[in-house]
Formats: structure tokens, sequence, C-alpha cells
């Protein structure tokens, strides 16, 4: 996978302060508070959550540093292909898709990012708190990296709850007035993240289930809309069941499927289709 150009970004830089003051108030405050960073409850919920926090950093890292898909400069789509009954027009004038400010033809589901500026694989959207799209190659890892956010967030949220219920004889005045400030805020953040997350996590799973990136929901709405009118049935021509296309976005190894890695999706200038009578093994294929 291709790493891209990166330079300083606010959101990022908030995201990382975010992830450190999480880390660091659950691990040094409600563990050490609840249990002791001493006792083996204490080492076993700082080692888990450590751990968690570790794979937060990593993906969020990878989803921000890695290309999210090129158009090759020498992509021209072949409408003669009888293996590809999918080749996406125009809304007006019926002509193959065509950027006129990157001079190149658009793969299937390929769009023009104004951010980026420049055509992205895949493209679901993009996200300023990555300061990067997310496309064809890093949006599973983009997924992974919410899952675990959802999870760390859930988690240090209880650890925050249970640590409330265990009273300190040995605190002082200035010491107590320092804990509540940290539990104060931490409360705001961890419930604010908490839903905010968890609606993107469901989403991102609804969107999965259907093989559909945002872009194409919003298309599809008009599409749906249209083809009612119409007297048509609309289906999005890339949904072949959830299962099938958890597997072309998770992987097929359901173990690696909170892995950040994504070695299974291909090239992203084409894809499997509801018009595909039998699986085309070169689709999984660089």
């Amino acid at each position: 996978m291709k790493r891209r150009g990166f330079g300083f970004s606010l959101p990022v830089a908030v995201v990382m302060m975010v992830i450190g003051f999480i880390y660091f108030s659950t691990v040094f405050t409600y563990i050490d508070r609840w249990f002791s960073l001493t006792s083996s409850p204490g080492i076993a919920n700082a080692a888990a959550f450590t751990a968690l926090a570790l794979m937060c950093v990593y993906s969020y890292s990878v989803a921000v540093f890695r290309d999210p898909g090129r158009v090759p400069s020498s992509y021209m789509p072949d409408v003669e292909d009888q293996e590809s009954p999918v080749h996406e027009i125009k809304r007006k004038g019926g002509d193959l898709r065509y950027c006129q400010k990157c001079s190149h033809f658009k793969p299937p589901r390929a769009h023009h990012c104004r951010v980026c500026k420049r055509c992205v694989l895949r493209m679901d959207h993009h996200c300023i708190w990555i300061n990067n799209c997310v496309g064809h190659t890093n949006y599973k890892v983009f997924f992974v990296f919410v899952v675990y956010a959802v999870t760390a967030c859930i988690y240090s949220l209880v650890l925050l709850v249970g640590s409330l219920t265990v009273e300190s004889q040995d605190e002082d005045e200035e010491m107590g007035s320092y804990l509540r400030t940290i539990y104060v805020v931490s409360a705001f953040v961890l419930i604010s993240l908490s839903i905010a997350l968890g609606v993107l996590l469901a989403w991102h799973i609804y969107l999965s289930l259907q093989n559909k990136t945002t872009i194409e929901y919003h298309e599809g709405v008009r599409a749906m809309w249209l083809a009612e009118k119409g007297g048509q049935v609309y289906k999005h021509p890339y949904d072949i069941g959830p299962y099938d296309n958890l597997t072309l976005i998770l992987g097929p190894n359901v173990l690696s499927w909170l892995c950040p890695t994504s070695r299974h999706i291909g090239s992203g200038l084409r894809f499997r289709t509801a018009f595909d009578s039998v699986p085309v093994s070169s689709e999984t294929k660089p």
C-alpha cells in the first residue's frame, strides 16, 4: 500500500491528544483508584486497555498515512468487456464518466475529492479528523479504528463509573479538586465520543452490509425515487448479500476482520456486482 505526503493537521493533533488524555486518565486514575495498579485485576485491566489503545493508535495512523487509492493515469474503461456489466455513466448525456480536473476517465465508484484535489477509488467521504479521504485502500482500517475507538470509550466509561464507587480516605483537598476536574472532563469527553462514534459505527455497519459508500447511499436515494416514479425497482448493483458484502470489505477470513490489514481488496478498478453469475477470482487480486 502506498503512503502519502503529510503535513501538520490540527484535527489530527487534537485526536492524538484526546487519545492520550483518555489513556492516561483511565490507567493512572480509574484503574489505579478502583483496583490499584499493583494488584492482579489492576494489572490485567491496565494491560487490556493498553492493548486496546495501541490498536486505536495504530489503525488511526494507518488511516491517516495510507493513500486512499489513486486512479492510474493509464486507466481506460473497456466498454466491450463482457465480464464487466456495470459501466458508470454521467447522469446527463449518457457518456462514460470523465474527470475534467484530473483529465482521465473515472473507474466505477471513483469520485473527485475537492479537498484532496484528485479522484479517489471507491471514495466514501473526506474526513477532516484523519486529514484524508476514506477510500478503497483505507476504508477497512478506518472502520476498524472506529470499532476500537468505540470499545475503548465504553471500556473507559465503565472503569470511570466503577472507580467512583471507591472512597479513598487519604486524599487531601487539593488532590480531591484535581480528581473532580479529571472526572468531569473525562465524563463529558467519553459520553460525547461514545455517542458520536457509536452512531458513526452503526452507520458504517449499515453501509457495509449493503456494500455501499456514503456517496452511493445518497445517490441511491435519488435513483430509488426515479425508479419508483418509473414503476421499476432499484437495486444497488454492488449488493451481493450481507455476508459476502462484509467479506469483500473486511476480508474472507473472519479472524482477520479486526486486523488493520487490506491485502484482499484488489485494484479498486473493478468490483464484483449482483449481475455476476460467477465470482471472478481476478477481482480480489491487485
